[in-house]
Parts: structure tokens; sequence; C-alpha cells
């Protein structure tokens, strides 16, 4: 054997080498568990679904989300930003909601609202929202379930006619809730 052929890999070694690389590298590029906000529709009913949250940009507000009987959907993809998520959902099928005394913007068809202050003033309806406190996980789940299933929704404290711009709206509802007694959305 001559010095130059001793180190010149051979060929199958090279190919291997260049295929443990590619391997690798995909191994680095793979991507880490979906860090979502979802919501699972528990009930037998289609449901209609609005989320607030802030973001560096300031409070949105956004709906609406069908969401079919025994069904989840993902309303926001990505790790989570924010601690605190607003929820107002209608029952499309028996009536009823799931509300809370957060109030923020709405509107009855699909919107992206910024900003939660003089709803009605903007020509949007005003709208209690109940609050999902998500411990600042990257990822949550919100259970809708049906009513006297677990009717767990509690009144958020300090908030008669929404926090002021950008304060926080701390304490309330666990992420599982039940829908009120059936009635019509409230527009205010």
């Amino acid at each position: 054997m001559t010095a130059g052929n001793f180190f010149k890999p051979a060929f199958g070694l090279r190919t291997t080498l260049a295929a443990l690389l590619i391997l690798a590298g995909l191994a680095l590029s793979a991507t880490p568990a979906a860090a979502d906000f979802r919501l699972c529709n528990n009930t037998a009913s289609r449901v209609g679904i609005a989320l607030g949250y802030k973001d560096n940009d300031g409070w949105t507000t956004e709906g609406w989300w069908n969401v079919s009987a025994k069904n989840c959907e993902t309303l926001l993809k990505g790790a989570l930003v924010a601690r605190f998520y607003y929820i107002y959902a209608v029952d499309y099928d028996r009536g009823g909601e799931w509300s809370g005394q957060a109030y923020m913007c709405s509107r009855d068809k699909e919107f992206t609202i910024r900003g939660m202050e003089d709803c009605l003033a903007r020509g949007y309806d005003r709208t209690g929202y109940f609050e999902v406190d998500t411990g600042e996980q990257r990822a949550w789940t919100v259970q809708l379930t049906e009513t006297g299933e677990q009717n767990l929704q509690k009144p958020l404290p300090g908030l008669p006619g929404g926090a002021p711009q950008g304060a926080p709206l701390g304490g309330g509802a666990p992420p599982a809730a039940a829908p009120s007694a059936p009635k019509a959305p409230a527009k205010q």
C-alpha cells in the first residue's frame, strides 16, 4: 500500500460518513412539539369561539372559530406569549354562552379588532369574555363542557367595565368552563 492510498478513505466509508452527517442534520432540525393555544368542544353542539389576548402590540380580539361537537381547534399557533387569554363562546345549536366579566370588543361577523377600549363608539359589540390563566405555559388547551358537568366559571374581580389599557385582567375562570343558562349572546 502506498502512502497516498493509506490516508484516502474507501468509497463506502465516505458514503457512510456523508449519510451520518445528513441524518445528524435532520435530527438537529427536527421541529419540537407544537406549543399552541387550543380549544376542545366537549359538548354535543357546534360552538363559535372568540379569543382575546395581549401581545407586544397590545390587546387583540379575534373571532369566529366554528368548532363542531366533540372536536378541538388550534386558535393560536406557536409558543404562548402571555399568561392570560380570554374566551367568549356561543352554543349555536342549543343557545347559551360561555362568558365572563372581562369586557372586550367583538362583532357578529369574522373579526380581528385591535384594542379593547370604546367598543361601542368604534362600532363593535362589548362582550364579556372569561379568563384562562395558562400559568405561563408554552401550550394550553381549554375544555368547553356541557351545563352541569363542570360549572367552574367565577366572576372576575374589579372589572365592571373592563380594565384600563395595559392593565392585567387578573382573577377568573379556570380553563374548563360550562355555559350559562341558554340565552342569546349579550349585546351591550
